[in-house]
């Protein structure tokens, strides 16, 4: 991860301690992993898999996945707040094909 995510994802979590606030349990947010026709994987975060995934498939989700057509969500993992999906999307995101495809096989990735 690069010095620039770091500090930001980390001025995040502070901020995060500080407004602690009640969330209801609809706030809970996903990371997920996506295999796209091409053989590639996407990695992202949302608060709903199922539109997220149908708007991947037609193609008003993101760049990457428009011209990739994701085929199938491989991998999801509850992650509680929306900061910490976006820190555990990061981590994840630093990974190699190879490791990504571990985690979603269950195997350890160290």
């Amino acid at each position: 991860m690069t010095p620039k995510y770091k500090k930001m994802l980390e001025r995040m979590q502070a901020k995060e301690k500080k407004t602690r606030r009640r969330r209801r349990k609809t706030d809970a947010w996903f990371l997920y992993i996506l295999r796209c026709k091409d053989g590639s994987l996407y990695t992202g975060i949302t608060k709903d898999l199922e539109r997220r995934f149908k708007m991947h498939t037609t193609g008003k989700a993101s760049h990457y996945t428009r011209t990739r057509r994701p085929l199938e969500m491989l991998y999801r993992e509850p992650c509680g707040t929306r900061t910490q999906a976006l820190v555990r999307e990061c981590f994840v995101k630093s990974f190699s094909k190879k490791k990504k495809e571990k985690l979603i096989l269950g195997q350890p990735c160290l």
